[in-house]
């Protein structure tokens, strides 16, 4: 393994400290989020409910706990993925109407948000 290394030019140390600056785990995503009002059993098995605090996400782990923050003006939320989506290109986070509606108003739609998880 230190041969095929040492010809691609790399060590054990600097193939470790790429590892650690390219990590695809982020601590925060900047995107946009939207809400939906779905219907059936999300894609975690669990039977949608528009009045829970909770959301869909392209990646992130069922049961995860995240705070979407609202950039314009401040307010938060804090939701559980257990749903799959959205599917649309600049949105990472889908959030039931209960949840939209703690940090923007539904006629909103769409709001710029800043997701991190708890």
């Amino acid at each position: 393994m230190t041969k095929i290394l040492a010809a691609a030019g790399l060590t054990l140390a600097s193939l470790a400290t790429s590892a650690v600056l390219f990590s695809p785990v982020a601590s925060a995503e900047t995107c946009k989020a939207s809400y939906y009002s779905g219907g059936g059993t999300t894609a975690s098995g669990e039977r949608f409910d528009p009045n829970k605090l909770t959301a869909a996400h392209k990646t992130l782990p069922f049961g995860t706990r995240v705070k979407v923050k609202n950039n314009s003006n401040g307010k938060t939320v804090t939701v559980r993925i257990n749903d799959r989506g959205p599917f649309i290109t600049g949105r990472c986070v889908d959030l039931t109407p209960k949840a939209f509606k703690t940090i923007a108003p539904l006629s909103q739609g769409v709001v710029g948000v800043t997701v991190t998880k708890v």
